[in-house]
């Protein structure tokens, strides 16, 4: 009986020396911190720093008066709610029913503060415009639908031509990185904040890979007022609708696109509608419901 008891006595402490050894491998030397939860601490950290690198030149702080100039900020104001994501476009635009609108690949597809964009949505033509941007490297937002980004050569060939060098400085903005961007102001300024200079994930019209925002050197190669002062601004609002492009978010129409007035702006509509809408002086909301009469 005594042999059998040294012998189970002896499995034991064998038993409790492995398992010593196998945690105290897992235990950082320096710290006594487990090497296992340091890792995936580790991980967070450097997704969290990347994810915020990622987005360093939003705006972190904005004034929220409407005289805004300098804006580094590659999205818009957004107070509409956030709607579920979905295989067709929320038509719940205050009472407007916009027509072309039911196929996600139409020009004329409308995306604002009221009308989200499917979560999973991403055209499959996109493509890389050959014109200059502000910065360097690939990154997705160099992004057009191949239409788009055709017709935005043309508009930069065309400003070339006058003497005029403009830059392409956001396209295509993927809802991954709505996400992160608004995300990102929610956690640091908080939902409401947040909320008056960030757009939704879903709301930016950017995902529609149909927008470029663009600058010049005379506007400090920032998304600012100014731009719509400059001889390229000036050019810019006079000239884009012969290549099917509309300033998308205009001065004195705040209260009808939801968004103050952002010169930088420029959206894909085609060549008829952007005619249409400029010498109309309207909007593309205006535009659509006349359309769906």
């Amino acid at each position: 009986m005594k042999i059998r008891h040294l012998l189970i006595i002896s499995v034991l402490g064998i038993t409790l020396f492995t398992a010593k050894e196998h945690i105290s491998s897992r235990v950082d030397a320096t710290t006594g911190e487990d090497s296992f939860d340091k890792a995936i601490k580790e991980e967070m950290l450097i997704n969290n720093e990347k994810s915020l690198k990622d987005d360093e030149e939003l705006l972190k702080d904005k004034n929220q008066s409407n005289n805004k100039t300098d804006v580094k900020v590659e999205d818009k104001a957004s107070f509409g709610r956030d709607n579920n994501a979905s295989d067709s476009i929320n038509k719940d635009a205050g009472g407007v029913t916009p027509a072309d609108t039911t196929s996600l690949n139409s020009p004329l597809v409308l995306v604002n503060k009221h009308i989200s964009l499917p979560s999973n949505y991403k055209p499959e033509d996109l493509v890389v415009p050959n014109v200059s941007f502000s910065f360097s490297g690939p990154h997705e937002k160099q992004n057009m639908r191949s239409k788009a980004a055709k017709a935005l050569e043309e508009l930069f060939n065309a400003a070339d031509k006058e003497g005029m060098t403009l830059y392409a400085v956001s396209g295509f903005r993927s809802y991954s990185r709505q996400e992160s961007v608004y995300n990102g102001h929610v956690q640091s300024l908080g939902a409401e904040e947040a909320d008056k200079i960030s757009a939704k994930p879903g709301h930016s019209e950017h995902q529609t890979g149909l927008a470029m925002d663009i600058t010049s050197r005379s506007a400090g190669m920032t998304l600012s007022e100014s731009f719509g002062d400059t001889p390229e601004g000036i050019w810019v609002a006079e000239n884009a609708h012969k290549f099917g492009f509309i300033i998308r978010y205009q001065k004195g129409k705040e209260d009808l696109t939801g968004y103050s007035y952002e010169p930088w702006h420029l959206r894909y509509v085609g060549i008829d509608a952007a005619t249409e809408i400029m010498e109309a002086d309207i909007t593309l909301e205006n535009y659509l419901e006349k359309k769906s009469m």
